[in-house]
């Protein structure tokens, strides 16, 4: 644990100086944990006392020092904001009245190893509430990454330690949360079958996702939840969170009246087919909606064929239907690279032109997202002087492996009620082991082609059979999964 600052600590309570955007998580922490830590400390016979921390003052110096430290700049606007909150508190940080003494001093130098651990008061609240029933883990897990969002709000653009250290952090306690059994609300879900061949995003015709606007946005670790609950994708799932996390903080800037740096936030998806590419897309389109990027939050998909007319004329304006259906959500161009290639005549070009217009038409209420080969993706990318520099974020999908498929398979079955046997999950894993990974490979489309052979299969058998019990309805066996 970090020590205590040094110096007598002040009593608890407001002050006088210029509100900052770091008091109100803080004040509200110390508002919610001191009465949680005062009714533990009376009641002992609910955690082991030895374990109580001193002070919840302390533990929420504790957690602003650690995210200000997060990335080792200590900035002014960081160490000014910490001034004003906890100098009130401790006459360590008292004395050090303005930033430039702070630093000197190196009160918060190497305090980012607190975020290494779940901390000292989490870890008394997750034992009380396995022994209450309560939900007060849940609610410093909420209150310190409320903290840590004000914190990297005090700059104008938080740097990439400091979103990682907030996804790493969360995914720390998260983790302690669901190792000790403790109930979070809003997840994990399970998780959600991956996109495939015959949904939405193969068919011509551009369609949105089913989303009414008068309905409320869903809560955002409820759709974390939902992302971390997919299967693999590590490398997108990060991706993802930084992006939200500088939302959030951006959002908070906002809120305060403080400035932002304007950026794109249109994203180019590169990898093969089936590797989850439209599931996250319409993630992101509904967390884009909660942190209100967008207004209605609804994914539309299209490709060339809902895009290039066959007569002049005629392209611009089904770009221009396609795009407007987008309005307040997120459009997903599949296979975008296909525009470049048009034969004979240059409707594809004219279809990239159009799009350029209307991102910047829309630039506050539509996001696009163009999905394909990272190598053809460069080349749409080039296709007009204006494309690049709006997408300012590539994100890989990368091939799931054989033990994620075996996973996508078994949800496939759980989600249909079926059942397979061990042998047919060997046979599965079999399966999708022989089949080569090169450009083009089907990926969660492959098991899904396979799932359906192998319910076709075993109707087949079960058919012949002369009597036929619930559990053989439902079960598969290794005979009903294909040879490879």
């Amino acid at each position: 644990m970090i020590s205590a600052p040094t110096g007598a600590q002040r009593p608890i309570g407001h002050t006088s100086v210029v509100d900052s955007p770091l008091r109100r998580p803080v004040e509200a922490f110390l508002a919610e944990f001191t009465p949680v830590l005062v009714g533990l400390v009376a009641d002992s016979g609910k955690v082991d006392a030895s374990k109580l921390p001193g002070d919840v003052a302390l533990e929420a110096f504790n957690l602003a020092a650690a995210f200000v430290d997060a990335d080792g700049r200590h900035t002014d606007e960081e160490l000014a904001a910490f001034v004003e909150v906890f100098a009130s508190r401790f006459d360590t940080v008292a004395a050090a009245a303005s930033p430039a003494a702070l630093r000197a001093a190196g009160l918060l130098a190497g305090r980012r190893t607190f975020l290494d651990a779940p901390p000292p008061l989490f870890t008394v609240l997750i034992g009380a509430d396995l022994h209450a029933g309560t939900d007060a883990a849940w609610r410093y897990y909420l209150a310190a990454v409320d903290i840590a969002h004000a914190v990297f709000a005090l700059d104008a653009t938080p740097s990439h330690g400091e979103l990682t250290a907030i996804e790493r952090f969360r995914s720390l306690l998260l983790r302690a949360m669901d190792d000790a059994g403790v109930r979070r609300p809003g997840g994990p879900r399970p998780a959600p079958v991956p996109a495939t061949a015959g949904t939405a995003a193969a068919t011509a015709a551009p369609t949105a996702a089913a989303v009414e606007p008068s309905e409320p946005a869903l809560p955002l670790e409820e759709l974390l939840a939902e992302l971390d609950g997919l299967v693999g994708l590590a490398p997108v799932k990060a991706e993802v969170k930084l992006v939200t996390n500088l939302l959030r903080v951006e959002k908070l800037r906002t809120e305060r009246e403080l400035p932002v740096v304007e950026h794109s936030r249109h994203l180019v998806f590169t990898g093969n087919p089936g590797t989850g590419k439209t599931t996250v897309a319409r993630l992101l389109a509904q967390i884009y909606r909660t942190l209100g990027v967008v207004e209605k939050g609804q994914l539309v998909e299209s490709d060339r064929s809902g895009l290039v007319a066959g007569y002049v004329g005629q392209t611009a304006t089904k770009v221009r239907d396609v795009f407007l259906s987008a309005v307040g959500g997120v459009l997903l161009i599949d296979e975008a690279y296909a525009l470049v290639r048009g034969q004979g005549g240059d409707f594809g070009h004219e279809a990239i032109d159009t799009i350029v217009k209307l991102m910047e038409d829309h630039r506050d209420d539509v996001v696009l997202i163009a999905a394909g080969y990272p190598g053809e993706m460069a080349e749409f990318l080039d296709a007009n002087p204006g494309l690049r520099s709006r997408f300012p974020k590539t994100i890989f999908f990368d091939d799931y492996s054989d033990d994620e498929l075996l996973v996508i398979f078994d949800g496939m079955a759980a989600k249909n009620h079926y059942t397979p046997t061990v042998d047919a999950r060997t046979a599965v894993l079999a399966y999708v082991s022989a089949q080569p990974r090169d450009r083009g490979f089907g990926n969660a489309r492959v098991v899904r082609n396979l799932f359906e052979a192998a319910v076709s299969a075993q109707a087949s058998r079960v058919v012949e059979l002369a009597e036929v019990s619930d559990e053989a309805l439902v079960t598969l066996e290794a005979a009903d999964i294909p040879t490879p």
